[in-house]
């Protein structure tokens, strides 16, 4: 599209780019766009058909539901969302719409490792597992921009990995020796999940780790979600609980956030309100790429947080070193103390440094 101009206005002193809502809990963006759009910064329950009514492109996070009831009056034409997924998202019906999207994959990779790797560091604290990194085993299912960096780091820490990833076997892709889900099963003492949340499809993810799946785990293993909830089904994952096939679980992904299941909240060794990838450089990252997608789509010249992220990640910081840099305990207990909280808790998480 043409680009807009800057601080030229209509008839109606409105600025050329038109109106932009942006969701108020987006950090490091207040006063960027301002010169021009004309901005409202809204908490998600604003986001209403509304308020979308005279919008023409929208920033949002996962909380905001972007679908024909908020967007059928809207002429809204660009969607950013600072995150990696989309599942909040009805792409088909802003295709057939012609509304742009653009996501910001990648962004909080590094913290969601982060994450990973510290919380099996705590179970074997907890569980005082004090045998060498080279006898366990796990199992990365989803090896994208997340499974990847949890691949090198537990490697480079002397653990096996198995990597499941049936979208890239199924592409041919050859770069890494991918497995199927069962063989996950069968011989893996920890799996993480990094898949995006899929309801149909060839490579749906809703409730993959269903029951079916965890009767055929074989080895007792310690479970990690910080995809999306539905990845997991909860009745099925407390049934596993019981009867032992599942020894732990490690939660900051819940189905109907934030109205999670306070069961489930009992069981888990680590229980977060869904800040795995909530680190400092992350949110940069985020907001930078939405405004990057911005910038792209109003044909504007770069819009520059300030004290941008750092690019990269440390290629082999040592198990010790992760843990040290984050331990999921305080989160996990702040969350015992008030699962009625769970969306304050995220809103006002004190972000993290990514290990360094």
């Amino acid at each position: 599209m043409p680009p807009c101009i800057a601080g030229t206005y209509n008839d109606m002193k409105k600025p050329a780019c038109g109106k932009i809502i942006v969701e108020s809990k987006i950090p490091f963006i207040n006063g960027l766009l301002e010169p021009y759009f004309d901005v409202a910064y809204l908490a998600p329950e604003q986001v209403t058909p509304k308020a979308m009514a005279d919008a023409d492109a929208l920033i949002t996070r996962t909380r905001t539901r972007c679908d024909a009831r908020l967007l059928d009056a809207s002429p809204c034409r660009f969607i950013a969302t600072a995150t990696i997924g989309t599942d909040h998202i009805d792409l088909e019906y802003c295709r057939n719409r012609g509304i742009t999207v653009a996501n910001a994959p990648g962004c909080n990779a590094p913290a969601v490792a982060q994450y990973v790797l510290s919380a099996i560091a705590y179970q074997r604290q907890l569980r005082g597992l004090s045998g060498p990194l080279s006898e366990i085993t796990l199992g990365v299912v989803g090896v994208g921009h997340v499974g990847s960096i949890v691949v090198q780091w537990a490697r480079a820490n002397g653990i096996n990995v198995l990597c499941c990833d049936p979208p890239r076997a199924g592409s041919g892709d050859k770069s890494e020796e991918f497995v199927p889900l069962s063989r996950i099963a069968a011989d893996c003492d920890v799996i993480t999940f990094h898949t995006p949340m899929t309801v149909g499809g060839l490579y749906a993810t809703y409730h993959l780790a269903g029951s079916d799946f965890f009767r055929s785990l074989k080895r007792k293993p310690l479970l990690i979600n910080s995809a999306r909830g539905p990845v997991f089904d909860t009745v099925a994952l407390l049934q596993a609980l019981d009867c032992g096939q599942v020894s732990d679980v490690v939660v900051d992904c819940w189905e109907n956030e934030p109205d999670i299941d306070r069961r489930l909240l009992d069981r888990a060794i680590v229980a977060t309100p869904h800040i795995a990838g909530y680190s400092f450089e992350g949110k940069k990252r985020a907001t930078q790429m939405a405004l990057d997608s911005v910038a792209r789509f109003f044909g504007l010249p770069r819009i520059v947080i300030a004290d941008s992220a750092p690019d990269g990640y440390p290629p082999a910081p040592s198990l010790e070193t992760i843990f040290k840099s984050y331990s999921p305990e305080r989160d996990t207990s702040a969350l015992r103390s008030a699962p009625h909280s769970f969306e304050a808790l995220r809103n006002n998480y004190a972000y993290r440094p990514e290990v360094r």
